[in-house]
């Protein structure tokens, strides 16, 4: 039997168990650059463990639309991931708890014009997820020679609507 989820916006304290929101909101740390730029500093706990380093890659995804099949979560045990979009629009962030080193019940968040995401390492969450064209994102996670990538197929699968 498939099971529904519904969307929820994204906010910092509902994705807090299972990474950072990065965004501009509040006041910058900073001006820099002339008094022409906020800086907000830090805002990802990027983890890469002692094996590995940090990587941006570009990813260009296709774009998907609700309502969405989940059948598929991973995880990166080795280090954290960040989704940056490289354009205004929202997408779609599915995570999941862990329960006993596999995921518990999804949840799926909607971002927010301007929002990026950074899972935190260990956190079960699904593919990159672009609701409208273009699907480019520039992604921060860990390059090294070791594996960091477990999958878990669900059965019976979610469906997310929006």
């Amino acid at each position: 039997m498939t099971q529904i989820i519904k969307t929820e916006p994204l906010t910092a304290d509902a994705f807090a168990p299972f990474g950072d929101v990065l965004d501009a909101s509040g006041d910058p740390d900073k001006i820099i650059n002339q008094g022409l730029c906020g800086r907000f500093n830090d805002r990802a706990l990027m983890d890469f463990g002692p094996e590995g380093r940090a990587g941006v890659s570009i990813f260009n995804a296709e774009v998907r639309n609700f309502p969405l099949k989940l059948d598929m979560v991973e995880r990166h045990p080795e280090g954290s991931q960040t989704f940056i979009p490289m354009s205004q629009n929202p997408f779609l962030v599915v995570v999941a708890p862990d329960k006993n080193g596999e995921p518990g019940t999804p949840r799926a968040f909607l971002t927010a014009p301007g929002q990026a995401i950074n899972f935190h390492r260990g956190t079960w969450h699904g593919v990159l997820t672009p609701l409208h064209q273009p699907g480019l994102f520039a992604v921060v996670d860990r390059i090294g020679d070791t594996p960091n990538l477990e999958e878990h197929w669900f059965q019976p699968q979610y469906v997310v609507q929006s």
